[in-house]
């Protein structure tokens, strides 16, 4: 069955080391919507730090970002879905990284809040392009409106940050490990392949017209939901395990060979 509907997953996927989207891939893309192709943004980034890659892509659809929390159109900026943290359990998170002096964003609004602007905030302010806003203390009262929180520490800090929260939220937030240092916490019913079928349905079109490329743990239900789940050449292993193919890497233009391979059949 012809791919109706392509998600493109950001960082490590469609962007290559230096979070830009190159020749190739934009020709691709471009070819790809010339052919009756629907191409989306699937990412964990915020709307405002997706929207200028959409932007730049000619994209005028919906794009999913804070990983499915909010979907929203790139040209129109109509609100199609948006689900945030239940207060109680924002809380309940704050509390504990607060106590055990963890780093901890939390994101509002589609604005970026943190304790203080120091090493971590910059590292993310540099990725995503976007200002943080200190707020101090008052962070960890933000506990209303939230649609993600990202905790960020070194690999082996993040392996027992991010078991630590997976066990003692179970069930009451969705919390995968992004990248080695990212933990994403969302609302339980949130994830990408939820949101890409919620798209899907929006449009008309059937699981097996899907295509979704992706890389990391917060890709992988896309992966699985897609009629065609692709991974990254550069993809953890699980998430290489549990698609249909494997494309190049991000660095060698992989989005592209596979929108030639699977869209363009060329």
């Amino acid at each position: 069955m012809a791919i109706k509907l392509l998600a493109l997953d950001l960082d490590d996927t469609l962007l290559d080391k230096s979070s830009t989207v190159s020749p190739r891939c934009r020709e691709a893309i471009k070819k790809a919507v010339e052919k009756g192709v629907t191409v989306t943004v699937a990412t964990g980034r915020m709307y405002c730090s997706a929207l200028p890659f959409a932007r730049q892509l000619e994209i005028d659809v919906p794009i999913i970002t804070y990983n499915g929390a909010l979907i929203k159109s790139a040209f129109s900026g109509e609100t199609l879905f948006q689900q945030t943290l239940d207060p109680v359990v924002a809380s309940e998170v704050l509390n504990l990284f607060r106590e055990q002096g963890w780093y901890i964003q939390v994101y509002v609004g589609d604005q970026l809040y943190v304790d203080e602007i120091n090493d971590k905030a910059r590292i993310y302010e540099n990725l995503a392009k976007v200002k943080a806003i200190p707020v101090g203390q008052e962070l960890y009262s933000m506990s209303d409106g939230v649609l993600k929180m990202l905790a960020m520490a070194d690999k082996d800090e993040m392996a027992v940050i991010g078991k630590v929260v997976q066990q003692a939220f179970e069930g009451r937030v969705f919390a995968p490990i992004s990248r080695p240092t990212y933990l994403e916490i969302v609302h339980p019913s949130i994830n990408k392949g939820i949101s890409l079928d919620f798209l899907a349905n929006k449009l008309g079109i059937t699981r097996n017209e899907v295509m979704a490329i992706g890389d990391s743990n917060n890709d992988l239900d896309m992966i699985q939901y897609a009629g065609l789940g692709v991974a990254m050449g550069n993809a953890l292993p699980n998430v290489k395990a549990a698609a249909d193919a494997v494309t190049l890497g991000n660095d060698e233009d992989g989005v592209a060979e596979a929108i030639y391979k699977y869209i363009l059949n060329v």
